[in-house]
């Protein structure tokens, strides 16, 4: 007799996700993009395991985590399925080397010090560099006029930058600034990945080019409370 996975979905979990999915590609065709042309990161922070393998059913492959304990607990209780992890949360330098132990993928590198030791600890690591359009110092990522420079010691390390992403204002205009902001460096900078845009303002980023938008709440509903 064949046991379930302990972080097994149900099918109506599934069909819920699935019909989730199946709304965000139709506002990005809404937006003019071709659905497939833009990777959805299902971020399931605070969520349980049985998410991400709901996420998996209804076709996705990427899932974002904010917390190493929590990407740590879920690959582990997925380990049967090929997903591509992102790890999305703050980077803390004396913890680099745990996130690069369960992660594919670090989001929001924004530091010399950061690459310095990503690079020491995983010659050839993949990560996005994060791009702070805003003035506010409370925002993680760097400056726009900062960004190419780490672009290019990054690549000197021999770190992989798969694309610059970004976190947009809430208002249109400022989201607008944002993604235009962030596109324009990728192209300067000949990479092709922009990850931009998440539930409320996926659309907009869809028009500025974004290749990927990180998803929770219009996937999963609203965030559970750690």
């Amino acid at each position: 007799m064949t046991t379930c996975p302990a972080s097994s979905a149900s099918d109506e979990l599934i069909q819920q996700v699935s019909a989730n999915v199946a709304d965000v590609r139709s506002r990005i065709a809404s937006a003019g993009r071709e659905p497939q042309s833009v990777r959805i990161v299902a971020v399931t922070k605070t969520f349980a395991p049985q998410m991400v393998r709901a996420a998996y059913e209804a076709g996705l492959r990427t899932i974002g985590e904010n917390y190493v304990d929590e990407l740590t607990l879920k690959r582990s209780a997925t380990a049967d399925i090929d997903l591509e992890w992102y790890y999305m949360g703050a980077l803390q330098t004396n913890k680099i080397s745990r996130v690069l132990e369960v992660s594919d993928v670090l989001c929001g590198v924004s530091r010399v010090k950061e690459l310095n030791r990503i690079a020491a600890k995983k010659p050839g690591a993949t990560i996005f560099v994060e791009v702070n359009c805003t003035a506010l110092t409370t925002r993680h990522g760097a400056p726009p006029s900062e960004v190419a420079a780490l672009v290019e010691h990054a690549r000197q390390l021999g770190v992989n930058v798969r694309g610059l992403m970004t976190v947009a204002p809430t208002d249109v205009k400022g989201a607008r600034e944002a993604f235009h902001i962030t596109s324009e460096l990728a192209d300067e900078l000949g990479l092709r990945e922009r990850s931009m845009g998440m539930s409320d303002d996926l659309e907009l980023a869809c028009e500025y080019g974004t290749t990927e938008v990180r998803v929770g709440r219009a996937l999963f509903g609203p965030r559970v409370a750690p």
